[in-house]
């Protein structure tokens, strides 16, 4: 698993966010885009794309899109 590839998929779940902001320090939550639509499409991506089901507590826990990678990559 690799992280550039994570940020790419997690890129690809936003409409109106550039991809090139999206970096490992990204603090989701901070972004315009970012709600309640948006987690369920974060959980959906995770399970596809790694085989990992994560939960809202693990997003709720998280800051970064590295912390929610290391989690990914720690379940999977």
């Amino acid at each position: 698993m690799e992280i550039n590839a994570f940020l790419r998929n997690f890129a690809d779940i936003l409409d109106d966010t550039d991809a090139a902001l999206i970096t490992q320090e990204t603090v989701f939550r901070d972004l315009d885009e970012w709600n309640s639509l948006t987690a369920l499409s974060l959980i959906a991506m995770a399970d596809e794309e790694y085989d990992v089901k994560l939960t809202g507590d693990d997003i709720k826990s998280s800051n970064s899109l590295q912390d929610i990678f290391e989690i990914i990559k720690n379940k999977a």
